[in-house]
């Protein structure tokens, strides 16, 4: 399908938000229309019907979501309601007003135990293991069962960083230059998937409602690597001095249980030409600033 000339974006202020709205802006015939939580709240989702009625876009992208793995651990059922039903909302009023819906999800809705190294394939069994991948997972389900008939796109991703705020790359950045000089810094090595830029992301789920009536589709950076191979480029690249200390997921202590394997297979978008480039040259980039 071609897309509509007016697009709304949840979550328009944050990382894959504000990359939306400027891929959107970026193209001939087409108009971002943010939603900021000024405009939709996770908190007050039955606002919806009124604001898609006030907005009129054809085409809304659901890009807000209550992100904070740890917090969501410690309040399950706020993060239920923050990303499953906020989320069933949303579907029902597009439904209502005939317009299509792209939901972005998350590769914590499977359990991560995976060990023969290939990614998860979109129909692969879900069993997400910490309450962000459930409720996240939930949203998923109410947007299946209260969309209409007009186009609903699932889109899982993982390890989105970019602008405006401080994200994995900075905050490693920021971690060494905290360490006294020639200390390596620890890093979780036993927990693996694909660095996905925002930028990149936004440009794949514009490419991918123009090339499919719908479905549930895995995007991400090409490639995979573990947190510490992660930290390791981005020190490489900023701060070539320091060095990278191995350490496992268990002694990193936190509220939630991540995923090990969090790989995604992402062979169904890239049968619709929709493929990213590799993590690697994607990080580059955003290095340079």
């Amino acid at each position: 399908m071609s897309l509509p000339g007016r697009i709304a974006v949840t979550g328009a202020a944050g990382r894959l938000g504000s990359a939306l709205v400027a891929a959107i802006a970026g193209r001939d015939g087409t108009t971002p229309i943010p939603w900021t939580r000024a405009e939709w709240d996770l908190d007050r989702s039955a606002d919806a019907a009124g604001r898609i009625g006030a907005d009129r876009p054809g085409l809304l992208i659901h890009a807000a979501a209550w992100t904070d793995v740890d917090g969501c651990a410690r309040e399950p059922e706020l993060a239920m309601a923050r990303n499953a039903g906020a989320t069933g909302e949303l579907a029902a009023a597009c439904a209502a007003a005939g317009i299509g819906l792209v939901v972005v999800s998350t590769n914590e809705v499977f359990d991560g135990e995976r060990t023969d190294g290939r990614g998860y394939a979109e129909d692969d069994p879900v069993a997400p293991r910490n309450a962000y991948g459930a409720s996240k997972l939930a949203g998923e389900r109410a947007a299946t069962a209260r969309a209409g008939g007009h186009g609903l796109w699932i889109v899982r991703t993982a390890w989105v960083y970019g602008p405006p705020a401080a994200a994995f790359p900075e905050k490693i950045v920021a971690a060494a230059d905290r360490l006294p000089a020639g200390e390596p810094l620890p890093v979780v090595a036993d927990e693996h998937g694909s660095p996905t830029r925002a930028g990149d992301l936004a440009a794949a789920i514009l490419a991918l409602v123009e090339r499919s009536p719908g479905g549930t589709f895995h995007l991400t950076n090409a490639g995979a690597t573990s947190r510490l191979g992660w930290a390791a480029a981005v020190l490489a690249a900023r701060r070539p001095e320091r060095s990278v200390r191995p350490i496992g997921r268990h002694d990193f202590r936190r509220a939630s249980d991540p995923p090990a394997w969090g790989v995604l297979d992402t062979g169904r978008a890239a049968a619709l030409g929709v493929r990213m480039r590799p993590w690697e040259e994607a990080l580059a980039e955003h290095l340079r600033g």
